[in-house]
């Protein structure tokens, strides 16, 4: 029996996983995972694998930048010892990282449905060939 699976999907559907458990489980390891999945076999990659793949490493890497850099740079120029700082760090990190999850699982839910899905703000262009959501008019 064949399977009516778009070519591609498993690593469109592994790339996203990754990517939440970079962010929920696993840091730096689901990171590193990704990178691998993503550099293993570049060539000749279905567009929704490359479309998930380049998606999410692209997302983690802002993940990082606005994670890491912006809150050790607001510590570095606010200082730690002030309780408004630590607010303001921890109001930043909640509603940063709970955006970054809540994106993850949405592109997850595309790559279970076979679609390509781009992360707003932050995501490359999707390439041609590309499976799309079908609109309804």
């Amino acid at each position: 029996m064949k399977s009516t699976r778009p070519e591609g999907q498993r690593i469109a559907i592994a790339a996203e996983s990754l990517y939440l458990a970079n962010l929920l489980i696993l840091p730096g390891i689901g990171f590193l995972l990704l990178l691998a999945l993503a550099f293993w076999g570049r060539e000749g990659r279905a567009p929704l694998a490359a479309a998930h793949l380049d998606q999410t490493v692209r997302a983690s890497l802002w993940a990082g930048v606005l994670l890491i850099i912006v809150i050790s740079a607001v510590m570095a120029i606010a200082g730690a010892g002030a309780m408004y700082v630590w607010t303001l760090v921890i109001l930043y990190f909640i509603v940063c990282h709970t955006t970054l999850v809540l994106l993850g699982v949405f592109g997850l839910t595309k790559a279970l449905a076979g679609q390509c899905w781009r992360y707003p703000l932050v995501g490359p262009p999707l390439p041609g060939g590309c499976p799309q959501a079908k609109r309804h008019v």
